[in-house]
């Protein structure tokens, strides 16, 4: 991993460990401390200007370019400054406060996006000024402090400008002019984030001048019908290269239906679209780019790319402005994808000292463990079950599926989707975990996850008896109608919280943690949104925590995506983690087959109790050391 270095901002005192190599610009973001810039962290504005108090920092052309005569002092463009030691600096005081949002899990976002639209009032041409109107183009977005590169496409795009008016809009993506228009149309400036999942898919359109979100859409991946998890995706591409385009045919009609369905929705022109950014699992983004996954599925693991990309959108074939581009999230690992890094962006797991654990629960379960001293990532498998396959009455969480169940003093009290007039038709994810976890509660289900017998019961007097039957000589829980939990849904369960508990397992022992170090349990992704903290204790699929302190914190891939693409700030920080996580493989760890069954069982209810306890007497120690400490600052300040 690369190593940590330390820098103090003056006069706030903050200070942030970071990476080697990070630039003054980028840690101070880390830091929650704005730096002033127009251009993006290019270097291009000179705006970034900041005093080093101590610690070498190399001279750049920019900061020639732009801080010439103050060098000696010590005066470095931060965007360009790449710290290599540790680093003390002054920060000049903003001279005014960029727009800011809240976003994802609770963060402060500053609103910068990747994309800049330019009014320039223009002389027209004469005569004596012959200048091309490419050159006044240029000349004006130099002036403007912008970089000025741009592809030969964006030509005739000029010529219809000026053919009525030398007063036209220039857009930059990044460093790229990718349109002028006629006139001021500043105010028509669009982006799309996207999160390409194995199952499902989400598209949110933004308005770049304010970070407003002006249409959603979501839909199953129109690979669906090629597997249901990536091990079959991957299967079917290892089958020839005729495969991989069928595969990315489908990712790309995917994102273009949704991107469709949310211009729509919001009355936006396809051209007024000009930046995408995407995050999803490793495989997707192979397939995403029409690249053969197939080194994903073989040992060692390797993917042919987990850096960020950036497409064009014509090359990536996206319905958006051609000559925009489409930025990739980069992947931690072969199976800790763009994913769990705009998860980590969302909920800055990294970058906070609470030491806290995400689980971004589905076919691909990812866990991020940790916090801005140490984080470690890994990846379980946990097949369809939480998606409602291999479920007898498993069913997707649309109308009819069964979210959640009670069970008291011998009646069934059904949560369905839809609404109390709703027929259950099925059982989703939420829906099992909680049935499994009623059943436990109940004492009809044992530690080993086996099925009590209605003759058991009924010897025992349990009032819930009666629900015990026998569906083609399998134990049963009848729910309603047809609808039953059978012992081998107990079964599928219990291998995909077996899987994910291992995964748990593996990333808090490397960093030596217990349940009792956590400060929050972070369940993500549309899934985890559902699940009942309590019922996701019960079952093992998290540490035993207070329940208080497990937070469902929703769609954080799609949310991180988002925040990329809103600010460039976000987007350094996002393209930083995969150097900052410690990536560990399940497969290469020489217990996992021994500790993953040994996680296949329930953990006792008794046992539940007592780290409860245990746990809220260390939450009360750790609190009152804090304040102890928070206090002895204080004294030593005065």
């Amino acid at each position: 991993m690369t190593k940590k270095v330390e820098v103090t901002y003056q006069p706030s005192g903050k200070t942030v460990r970071v990476p080697e190599g990070t630039t003054l610009f980028n840690a101070a973001h880390w830091a929650g401390l704005p730096i002033e810039s127009t251009c993006g962290g290019r270097g291009t504005c000179g705006k970034c200007g900041v005093k080093v108090l101590s610690g070498h920092v190399e001279r750049s052309l920019a900061d020639y370019r732009h801080l010439n005569d103050r060098l000696d002092e010590g005066w470095r463009l931060s965007c360009q400054a790449e710290i290599a030691e540790d680093t003390e600096c002054d920060v000049p005081r903003l001279m005014k406060m960029p727009k800011a949002a809240t976003m994802g899990v609770g963060r402060f976002v500053l609103l910068e996006p990747n994309v800049v639209k330019l009014f320039l009032e223009l002389p027209p041409p004469s005569l004596e000024d012959h200048r091309s109107h490419l050159a006044r183009v240029l000349e004006a977005v130099d002036e403007a402090g912008y970089n000025r590169n741009y592809d030969w496409e964006v030509m005739p795009r000029i010529a219809q400008a000026f053919r009525a008016t030398s007063n036209v809009t220039a857009t930059l993506v990044g460093e790229y002019l990718v349109d002028v228009e006629a006139g001021d149309t500043t105010d028509r400036m669009f982006g799309a984030s996207f999160d390409i999942g194995t199952t499902t898919c989400v598209c949110t359109l933004v308005d770049l001048r304010n970070g407003a979100t002006v249409g959603v859409a979501s839909t199953i991946n129109h690979q669906a019908p090629f597997g249901a998890d990536v091990i079959a995706r991957m299967a079917k591409a290892m089958h020839g290269e005729e495969n991989v385009v069928q595969l990315r045919e489908a990712a790309i009609s995917t994102v273009n239906e949704l991107l469709g369905r949310a211009r729509e929705e919001a009355g936006v022109a396809q051209h007024e679209v000009y930046e995408a950014v995407v995050a999803g699992n490793a495989t997707m983004m192979h397939l995403l780019c029409g690249v053969n996954p197939e080194s994903l599925a073989l040992a060692p693991y390797v993917a042919t790319f987990t850096e960020p990309q950036d497409l064009r959108g014509d090359q990536a074939r996206f319905d958006m402005h051609p000559l925009g581009w489409v930025a990739l999230f980069p992947s931690i690992g072969a199976y800790v994808g763009a994913d769990i890094v705009a998860d980590i962006v969302a909920t800055g797991l990294v970058r906070d000292p609470e030491t806290r654990l995400l689980v971004d629960v589905g076919t691909n379960g990812e866990i991020a463990c940790g916090n801005e001293e140490r984080s470690v990532a890994t990846a379980a498998p946990a097949g369809p079950a939480f998606e409602g396959g291999e479920i007898v009455h498993g069913m997707r969480a649309t109308d009819g599926a069964i979210e959640g169940v009670t069970l008291t003093n011998g009646e069934v009290e059904l949560q369905v989707i839809g609404g109390d007039d709703a027929e259950p038709r099925g059982i989703c994810g939420s829906g099992l975990i909680d049935i499994v976890a009623q059943l436990r509660l109940a004492g009809l289900l044992d530690d080993g996850g086996k099925m009590m017998s209605s003759e058991e019961a009924e010897d025992a007097g349990h009032p819930l008896a009666d629900r015990l039957v026998m569906r083609e000589d399998v134990k049963a829980f009848h729910l309603h109608g047809d609808v039953v939990l059978t012992q081998q849904d107990v079964r599928a369960l219990q291998f995909a919280k077996g899987a994910i508990s291992t995964g748990i397992e593996t990333a808090m022992r490397a960093l030596g943690l217990e349940s009792s170090d956590l400060d929050a349990v972070m369940l993500a992704g549309s899934f985890g949104s559902y699940i009942n903290p309590q019922s996701a204790r019960v079952v093992g699929l998290v540490p035993p925590v207070p329940v208080e302190r497990i937070k469902a914190v929703g769609n954080t891939a799609s949310e991180g995506a988002k925040m990329a693409l809103m600010s460039f700030r976000e987007r350094e920080v996002a393209w930083e983690i995969p150097g900052i996580v410690e990536y560990i493989e399940l497969s290469g760890e020489e217990d996992f087959n021994d500790r993953f069954i040994g996680n296949l069982g329930f953990p006792p209810i008794e046992d539940l109790h007592a780290a409860q306890a245990a746990n809220e007497a260390a939450i009360v120690a750790r609190a009152e050391a804090r304040a102890s400490a928070s206090v002895g600052s204080e004294d030593a300040a005065s």
